[in-house]
C-alpha cells in the first residue's frame, strides 16, 4: 500500500474575506480548516495544514504545521511544495480548508484513481469544470513544482498540465467542492445547511 500524506491549504491571504484566516472562521460552530482535517485523516497520515499566518492556532489541531518557503503568499502550489519536502515517497492528497463538505470518500476517489501507475496526478472535476486544489498526485513531482514556482508561474492548471493527468468525475456530488470565499457565503451555506 502506497504511503498518503494529506495535505489542507490554509495558506492564502482571503482578501474576499476580509484578510481573516478562512481556516478558522467557524462553521456550524467549528473552524472550517477541522472539517478538512477530519476528512484527510481518514485516509492520509500525516496530515499537514500548510498555513502562513495563526500557526499557534492550527496548531491546536494536532497536526504539524508546515509554512511556504517564502514570505510572499504565492498561492496553492507553494503550500504543496512545502508539503512535498517533508515527504520522501508516496502519495498527496491535497484540498483546501474553505470546504466543509468534502468527505473521506471523496478524497478517496482522487486517491483511486491515482492507484494506475500511469497516472501523475489525479483532479476533481465536476462535469464542467475542473477544481485543481482537490488532488492527489505523486510525491515525486517536487523538482517539477520547484523548477515552474521557480521559474516565477503560479497558475497550478498549467503545472498540472505538464504531467499525466486524470480528472476524476464529481459531477453526481459538484456541491462538495462549494468554497467559501465570502462571509455572505458562509451564511448563505449555514443557512441552507438548516434548512
Amino acid at each position: 500500500m502506497n504511503k498518503v500524506t494529506g495535505v489542507v491549504l490554509a495558506g492564502g491571504l482571503a482578501r474576499r474575506m476580509n484578510n481573516q484566516d478562512k481556516g478558522l472562521v467557524i462553521y456550524h460552530n467549528r473552524p472550517m480548516v477541522s472539517y478538512a482535517v477530519d476528512a484527510l485523516s481518514k485516509v492520509a497520515a500525516p496530515v499537514f495544514i500548510n498555513a502562513n499566518r495563526n500557526l499557534a492556532e492550527y496548531r491546536q489541531f494536532s497536526c504539524q504545521v508546515i509554512t511556504d518557503k517564502t514570505d510572499t503568499f504565492d498561492g496553492p502550489l507553494a503550500g504543496i511544495l512545502s508539503a512535498m519536502e517533508y515527504v520522501n515517497s508516496g502519495d498527496l492528497i491535497v484540498m483546501p480548508c474553505d470546504s466543509p463538505l468534502i468527505k473521506a470518500k471523496h478524497l478517496q476517489k482522487l486517491l483511486d484513481a491515482l492507484s494506475d501507475e500511469k497516472i501523475d496526478i489525479a483532479v476533481a472535476f465536476d462535469g464542467e469544470r475542473m477544481h485543481p486544489v482537490f488532488l492527489a498526485l505523486r510525491s515525486d513531482l517536487r523538482q517539477s513544482l520547484e523548477k515552474y514556482l521557480a521559474g516565477g508561474d503560479r497558475k497550478i492548471i498549467l503545472w498540472l498540465k505538464q504531467h499525466r493527468l486524470v480528472t476524476v468525475d464529481f459531477k453526481d456530488h459538484a456541491e462538495v467542492f462549494l468554497n467559501i470565499n465570502t462571509l455572505s457565503e458562509l451564511d448563505a451555506l449555514e443557512n441552507s445547511r438548516d434548512e
